[in-house]
């Protein structure tokens, strides 16, 4: 509880401020909820520092690698491409019911990139630094398809449970 404005929450500065783990005023929030819009939160802020530095690296990836970096369009895309889906995470796990319809979608984000580094790794094509990225990311995979199962309406999750 934040003593100088009554509320409590990460972003609360003033009174007026919604709070930042809070869905809408006045819904309820169960553990279900907290569960996902923890997950999407730290998935979010862990691709972030991941990523971000990745604009200054162009010149540094790949090192020990065969090839240098002939497209960095394509670099500088997948990025940037990255980098935005992180903030969409960020995006979900301040309201996970009212975007629990894109909670797929990052599933299949998270699977486009871990899917091919597992299948690269088993040919040979690269090293385990980015096996663990990949792995890394199946796993965030994992608990974002949880997550989206927790805030399933209560009708359908007793219909999967049956």
């Amino acid at each position: 509880m934040n003593s100088l404005t009554g509320t409590s929450g990460l972003l609360a500065v003033t009174s007026g401020c919604r709070k930042f783990h809070d869905p809408q005023p006045g819904l309820p929030v169960n553990t279900e909820s907290k569960f996902a819009s923890r997950v999407f939160l730290i998935a979010g802020i862990l691709g972030i520092i991941a990523l971000a530095p990745q604009y200054f690296l162009a010149g540094k990836v790949g090192f020990g690698m065969p090839g240098p970096i002939d497209r960095p369009e394509y670099f500088y895309g997948f990025v940037g491409v990255a980098l935005v889906w992180q903030f969409a995470c960020i995006l979900i796990s301040r309201d996970v019911m009212r975007y629990r319809p894109f909670m797929p979608i990052l599933v299949l984000e998270k699977l486009s990139f871990g899917v091919p580094v597992v299948l690269l790794y088993l040919q040979g094509r690269i090293g385990t630094d980015i096996l663990a990225g990949g792995c890394m990311d199946l796993t965030l995979a994992l608990f974002f398809l949880l997550a989206y199962r927790a805030t399933a309406p209560d009708a359908s999750r007793a219909v999967a449970a049956a």
